[in-house]
């Protein structure tokens, strides 16, 4: 009865509709990230974010989710070009850029976040709840703030489809037909940085990627249409994210980050086992009535050829 007085009030109800927004917004710029393999960029952003997040708190001198989200985006954004600006000027591969500029801004986000919780008003900030994530202790107008951020990612991406599908795919002839590619990949880059910023909170510094990842790992098992795998991948985006609000208050000290990561991936095991094409269960029953269709097959030549004979 207690856990449903606390969903039907009004800020465990916003809550939950934020972090639906939050989880479709993952899937969709997910399915492009997956495509585009910046999989790995996606968590060096959500590690960069953290030194952003303490340094906005030490210059406002409060917690408010606006500012901490700028500054988040600037670290974000500054640790995308600078892992690109590694890989176009030096020998180094990406993946080693990302390695180097993930742990370094993760090193710098702790020691700024130990400085931050010495402050007499920084045990109070909550801003360790960033690393796993927690919404229950968002307050109304983070709320907001997350769910209009998010829906603003579903509503661009959605207009931008079509040129994100053809860069994604084709940049030589995105660029033959006239398309802006670079500008194009600015403003998927700055707003695969925006998702993963807006859902720090309630998923966490460190599990963020997770969020974008394993939705569109999952949809791809079930589709090979870039269409109905961005749909699906926004439908367990949105599942996982709900679901892992609604757990998260069966206790009171329950991270919400790690029950919707949970929750995704039990969706993608299901998939991985039982997805009608590709899940490995499927594919051995298919492959089994494929022998006996072939053995049947062979028998019955068999007799036709001894038939024949006689």
């Amino acid at each position: 009865m207690e856990i449903l007085q606390v969903l039907l009030s009004s800020n465990a109800q916003w809550v939950l509709f934020s972090t639906l927004l939050l989880g479709i917004a993952s899937g969709v710029l997910g399915s492009f990230a997956l495509l585009k393999k910046q999989s790995l960029l996606s968590d060096a952003v959500a590690h960069a974010a953290l030194p952003g997040i303490c340094l906005a708190f030490l210059i406002v001198g409060e917690k408010q989710m606006l500012w901490l989200i700028v500054g988040a985006l600037c670290t974000g954004l500054l640790a995308t070009y600078l892992i690109q600006f590694i890989t176009s000027t030096t020998k180094l591969k990406k993946d080693t850029a990302i390695c180097l500029v993930l742990s370094s801004f993760f090193g710098l986000g702790i020691v700024l976040l130990t400085m931050v919780t010495r402050q007499p008003s920084g045990n109070k900030s909550g801003l360790d709840q960033f690393i796993f994530g927690k919404a229950a202790a968002m307050t109304l107008s983070d709320v907001m703030t997350m769910g209009i951020m998010a829906l603003t990612l579903i509503v661009v991406t959605t207009l931008l489809f079509k040129e994100w599908k053809i860069t994604t795919f084709d940049p030589g002839f995105s660029k033959g037909i006239g398309l802006p590619v670079k500008s194009l990949e600015f403003i998927f880059s700055s707003f695969l940085v925006l998702t993963v910023v807006v859902g720090i909170q309630a998923v966490g510094v460190i599990l963020m990627a997770a969020m974008l990842m394993i939705p569109s790992m999952t949809a791809r098992y079930w589709t090979d249409s870039l269409g109905k795998m961005v749909v699906i991948s926004g439908g367990v985006g949105a599942v996982s994210a709900t679901s892992g609000t609604v757990l998260s208050t069966l206790g009171p000290s329950m991270p919400t980050g790690p029950l919707i990561v949970l929750t995704a991936t039990s969706l993608f095991i299901v998939s991985f086992f039982f997805a009608p094409k590709k899940g490995i269960v499927m594919k051995k029953i298919a492959l089994r009535q494929k022998q006996r269709v072939y053995q049947s097959s062979v028998v019955n030549k068999r007799k036709e050829a001894i038939h024949h004979d006689v």
